[in-house]
């Protein structure tokens, strides 16, 4: 079978399911997204790694990235490989000086991995057929522009972003990095810079 290559776009709340979170794939030569539905640690870990900070203690997968390094089992692509009663499924692709292994993943831990080796994604046709979106020619985003997280303000949850000073953003990007929130750290991040 053919493979696909596709790249994270967009990471958000998911409309479909409270306290998830979609992770949007791109075909890197189409039109065609494919959404996929993930917790909110692993859309964490993802977004720590698409924007390149530094946690105070290793996350998951970042340990997981630490042990296959130091055993020299190198993460060369990762395939989303089936969809069944719309749960898809993954295998990470690893060599190692002898050997080829193919381990079977949860899709949301193969992207945060993958990020972290900055390897490629593939999916395959039926895949893309059966679960992708295609885009109009139009709405379709740089990836400079489309990667990131799209939090919306909500009332009660957090607070309204605009409305506070620097100083008081600054304040609590402090805080919610110190509570390790690393999802919404970017959206503080992305208004203080707004405003510079």
């Amino acid at each position: 079978m053919k493979k696909i290559e596709l790249e994270i776009v967009a990471l958000s709340h998911s409309i479909t399911q409270t306290h998830s979170y979609a992770v949007v794939l791109g075909e890197t030569n189409g039109l065609r997204r494919l959404p996929i539905v993930i917790g909110g640690f692993e859309a964490q870990a993802i977004a720590v790694a698409l924007e390149h900070m530094q946690p105070s203690r290793p996350l998951t997968h970042d340990l997981m990235k630490n042990f296959m390094n130091a055993f020299n089992v190198e993460l060369q692509e990762i395939i989303i490989s089936d969809l069944q009663e719309g749960i898809f499924y993954s295998k990470l692709v690893c060599y190692t000086d002898h050997d080829t292994v193919e381990i079977d993943s949860r899709t949301s831990d193969a992207l945060a991995l993958a990020v972290r080796f900055g390897c490629p994604i593939y999916t395959y046709e039926h895949i893309l057929e059966n679960a992708g979106i295609l885009m109009e020619d139009g709405s379709k985003k740089t990836k400079k522009e489309a990667v990131g997280v799209e939090e919306p303000v909500t009332s009660g949850s957090q607070e309204d972003l605009s409305a506070m000073s620097l100083e008081e953003l600054q304040t609590l990007l402090n805080d919610v990095l110190e509570h390790e929130d690393y999802i919404r750290a970017i959206a503080i991040r992305d208004e203080i810079n707004k405003r510079k």
